[in-house]
């Protein structure tokens, strides 16, 4: 086993992993971004290291920099959690590469050929795993869209090879709209994934998502799996509770499915995996033909049409459902496989027992269509407790809430015998989760527990988007919902930074204090002890305050909330009708139109393609 594992992630799942090495008896390393620096994760390792600003692209998804970090640290494994860097397969390569540090997950080759998503295809249908009607190679034009419509049928889907989540997913509903969707569906997939490479499917009307939960051991050459003996499957969890192509509430085992369609999806992930010579933990998904119309005492059959959809080579934010209904430690498993001990569990040791549920407890505002919040601060947190009730988190009360990433506080994961008694359970722990100046979607799974379609489990990945009363969302949100409370941005904060040695080595240490009156330092500089006086917030030294003039009957178009301009679509000088986007805003993952409200024509712009920006920031100015 490893000495000390650093873990390339931030909030929960940091601390989740960190959680596993300690009981396994390894030492962790945390990084953070300058946003990050009083974050849960930092807290709870046995040392941390800073590795950039706020900005992802410049901290956590800096892979030189985590690597850095591992070096300096000493530490002999990276373990990337999800998200940020753990399904980048040149990432992987690189610390694959370095001198004493063990990556914890598939090889990159591994990575790289489930990572493109057609080629993925062709592995799963080589190995006899269905697979949605699609484009085997991906495509570069209208043309080729179209054609695709023509032969099987609108919608079609549009996506991108390195996507997920639906993040570079476009559907297309006539051949009007292909070249604007192919157009989108590109921009999306390289600015998430670095890759602009597009492929095409079959858009499916009832699907449900179901996914099967896979470790699978390096086998005895240690190149991966001899056959499918060394790959175990831990069940599935059903996924199809989503908003815009995002899960929000998961749960195993799944309520539509008989045993024999289970059994037969479970096989055919094993199938594939081995295919792949896949090894660690993944998951494998499938899209699964709801038949909206049946009995909800009456599962699908065994002749369900089920279908391949991608392998997602990391671990899931969901994993927890499987761990409660196992009792085994996917982390853990992953440590062991990547150490070189192997699994600890086969095939006929995977007993699944009773029911579980996971509630992302996002800050998101259900009611403003999950419109992630831009602040606030855990005036209270008490999270729920008693038995069956799981609750992995990384924040405390008191805490800021970190806008700049994703919008999860924690995961709320309820176990019990069966689905009826989890539903009840999970109402109760909810009622319980206490949780003051943050805005969160609580109110939305409450909502949720006495959906009919929901707890009847005959509901599909369309539901939320397509079928849920909106007006149901928004009594649920006033009736149990909170507010965000400012930040600390209203306090003093006093800073003073010192330079030490350790046996040696040189620190660089902050020292902060909020609430008290500023430091003074002698003659408005640095002074005796190297304190400095910083406003709450500071303006740029040359004295701009960025004010923009907007001339009478004009418009200043800001950002509603922090993210990144993925393009730009109007330039000086052009006319612009209420409703026009002006231009798209990439922020929480997803892909925003920028529109004006009131028409008129584009006096200047003020940002480019690329830009980072911040709530409030004014992007167009029209007259």
């Amino acid at each position: 086993m490893f000495d000390k594992v650093l873990v390339a992630n931030r909030g929960e799942i940091a601390v989740r992993v960190m959680r596993a090495c300690a009981e396994l008896g390894v030492d962790t390393v945390a990084v953070y971004s300058d946003a990050d620096k009083h974050g849960g994760h930092v807290r709870y390792a046995d040392e941390a290291y800073n590795v950039g600003p706020a900005r992802a692209a410049d901290s956590y998804l800096d892979g030189e920099a985590v690597v850095d970090a591992a070096r300096k640290a000493g530490a002999d494994a990276i373990h990337p959690g999800y998200g940020f860097l753990a399904e980048n397969a040149d990432f992987a390569a690189r610390v694959e590469a370095a001198d004493g540090i063990t990556w914890v997950g598939p090889a990159s080759d591994a990575m790289e050929r489930l990572g493109e998503k057609t080629h993925a295809r062709r592995v799963m249908d080589d190995a006899d795993v269905p697979i949605v009607p699609g484009t085997t190679e991906p495509v570069t034009d209208v043309a080729a869209v179209t054609e695709f419509g023509d032969e099987h049928g609108y919608p079609v889907a549009i996506k991108a090879e390195g996507g997920g989540g639906g993040r570079g997913m476009k559907v297309v509903e006539s051949a009007d709209e292909a070249e604007d969707a192919l157009e989108s569906a590109k921009r999306e997939g390289e600015a998430y994934f670095s890759n602009d490479s597009v492929y095409l499917e079959r858009y499916l009307e009832t699907p449900r998502h179901v996914e099967v939960q896979i470790v699978a051991d390096a086998g005895e050459d240690g190149e991966g799996p001899a056959d499918e003996s060394d790959v175990v499957h831990l069940g599935e969890r059903d996924c199809s509770l989503q908003r815009r192509h995002q899960k929000v509430i998961e749960e195993g085992p799944s309520p539509a499915l008989s045993d024999e369609l289970r059994e037969k999806i479970g096989e055919a992930a094993r199938r594939g995996v081995a295919a792949a010579d896949y090894t660690n933990a993944g998951t494998v998904e499938f899209l699964v033909e709801e038949d909206i119309d049946r009995d909800p005492s009456e599962p699908l059959g065994p002749d369900t049409p089920f279908y391949f959809l991608e392998v997602n080579t990391r671990i899931q934010v969901e994993h927890t459902v499987t761990e409660e209904l196992t009792g085994i430690d996917i982390v853990k498993e992953q440590l062991r496989v990547a150490s070189g001990e192997g699994l600890s569990v086969s095939q006929d040791d995977v007993d699944l027992d009773g029911h579980a549920i996971e509630f992302r407890i996002n800050a998101e505002n259900a009611a403003k269509e999950f419109q992630p919040a831009n602040e606030g601060r855990l005036d209270t947190y008490d999270p729920p407790g008693g038995i069956g009730v799981r609750v992995d988190d990384a924040l405390r009360q008191g805490d800021e809430l970190v806008t700049d990433y994703d919008s999860m506080i924690a995961k709320l994961i309820v176990w019990a015998p069966d689905r009826e008694e989890c539903l009840a359970r999970s109402k109760r722990a909810l009622a319980e989760y206490d949780l003051e100046g943050v805005v969160t979607i609580v109110p939305f799974h409450r909502l949720m527990l006495d959906d009919d379609r929901f707890v009847d489990g005959t509901h599909t990945t369309k539901y939320l988007d397509e079928e849920l009363d909106d007006e149901l969302i928004a009594e649920a949100q006033e009736k149990w919902g909170t507010e965000s409370s400012a930040g600390g941005d209203d306090e003093e904060v006093s800073e003073r930074e010192f330079t030490v040695e350790v046996n040696g080595k040189r620190f660089e240490v902050e020292l902060e204090e909020r609430g008290a009156p500023a430091i003074q330092v002698p003659g408005g500089g640095a002074g005796g002890g190297g304190g400095q006086q910083r406003p709450p917030q500071a303006t740029d030294d040359d004295g701009d305050d960025d004010a923009v003039d907007v001339a009478e009957g004009g418009e200043a178009i800001e950002a509603e909330m922090q993210g990144t301009i993925l393009s730009v679509d109007v330039d000086e000088g052009d006319e612009v009708a209420a409703g026009d986007v002006v231009c798209v805003l990439e922020a929480m993952k997803m892909e925003n139109d920028v529109v004006a409200e009131r028409g008129g024509t584009v006096a200047s712009v003020r940002v480019g393609e690329g830009d980072s920006v911040d709530m409030g920031d004014v992007l167009i100015v029209l007259e």
